[in-house]
């Protein structure tokens, strides 16, 4: 689906994500460059219009934002053959009237940016999600941030199509997991905590 906005077209289209209740709306726009942010719900969606806007929906459960992306997360009881017109149309009117995305002031959640005593091991950790996992988790709809690394295990948070998702525990056992435990010796496991 096409449309101008400030005199150059925009695309939206939909992605299918590994998450069977997550659909991924993306443009060719950038939405929220380099960040992302994740509202499980209505009242934590208050420093996004866009995400306060979604959940006006009765179908939408959750938003996820980040670059040129909107992940939307609905109920259990739609069907995405009915909805998806209604939210591509949705994203790309939004989109078109350029209105703010995420407010200039958003902070993200406790468990974006976490300090941490930055050693070697953690910085290991998350240099190799950087380049290897998040890349491909941003391609189905979501994301991943480091949270903690305490006596081997590292904590991370699932957000967007990856929060809920069937598959998710068996790509971060077998392929997060492993990779990190293959490539930080330090690591003996790693596990996931809900948004």
């Amino acid at each position: 689906m096409e449309t101008t906005i400030n005199g150059r077209i925009v695309d939206v289209y939909t992605e299918m994500t590994p998450n069977p209740e997550t659909m991924k709306f993306v443009t060719d726009v950038m939405l929220f460059s380099d960040r992302s942010a994740d509202f499980a719900d209505e009242a934590s969606a208050k420093d996004s219009a866009l995400a306060t806007e979604l959940f006006g929906f009765p179908f939408v459960k959750g938003v996820f934002i980040m670059n040129n992306f909107v992940t939307v997360t609905k109920t259990p009881d739609a069907e995405w053959t009915e909805i998806i017109p209604t939210l591509r149309e949705f994203v790309k009117n939004y989109v078109e009237a350029d209105k703010e995305i995420i407010a200039k002031d958003f902070k993200p959640s406790a468990n974006e940016g976490t300090q941490q005593d930055e050693t070697a091991v953690i910085s290991k950790i998350k240099e190799m999600l950087e380049n290897y996992v998040k890349p491909a988790v941003e391609m189905d709809g979501g994301a991943i941030q480091f949270k903690s690394f305490h006596e081997g295990k590292v904590t991370l948070m699932l957000q967007g199509s990856c929060s809920g998702c069937p598959s998710s525990m068996i790509t971060l056992k077998a392929g997060i997991e492993g990779l990190l435990k293959r490539m930080v010796p330090e690591v003996e496991e790693v596990v996931a905590e809900a948004i």
